[in-house]
């Protein structure tokens, strides 16, 4: 149980700071050399709940980089609409991907399965135990 809360305090931390990241490079689009990057608290549980991945790390072990990072996207994009609904119904969603041309629902970007890919693999990597998941 205690290794369980150390991968989410990891993927939690780990997801905001990608996150942020990620939308202060995006200001960049809009000449915005302030590199603001945005977050919200709700983000750090679901970034967190990326610790429940663990035991597919494991099963996965033997694929490629590749077809690993691709599985861990559609996991990613599975959690990403399940909580995106959630908040949604509660009116508290932080996201809206409505004006993207490859939205589902609002919700997911299927654009972003590239970007997930790598969270997932960098995830793996954060997670890793004393198994240790091969790299390929």
């Amino acid at each position: 149980m205690r290794k369980l809360f150390q991968n989410f305090i990891k993927c939690g931390i780990l997801g905001w700071c990608l996150e942020i990241t990620f939308t202060a490079l995006q200001s960049l689009r809009r000449r915005d050399l302030t590199l603001r990057g945005v977050t919200s608290l709700w983000m750090f549980p679901i970034y967190g709940a990326g610790c429940l991945l663990t035991p597919v790390f494991h099963l996965f072990r033997g694929l490629s980089r590749i077809r690993r990072g691709f599985l861990y996207a559609l996991f990613i994009l599975a959690g990403e609409y399940v909580s995106g609904s959630l908040l949604r119904k509660k009116g508290i969603c932080p996201w809206d991907y409505g004006k993207a041309r490859w939205n589902v629902g609002r919700i997911i970007r299927l654009d972003y399965i590239p970007c997930w890919a790598a969270a997932g693999l960098l995830m793996e990597r954060a997670t890793r135990d004393a198994s240790r998941v091969p790299r390929r």
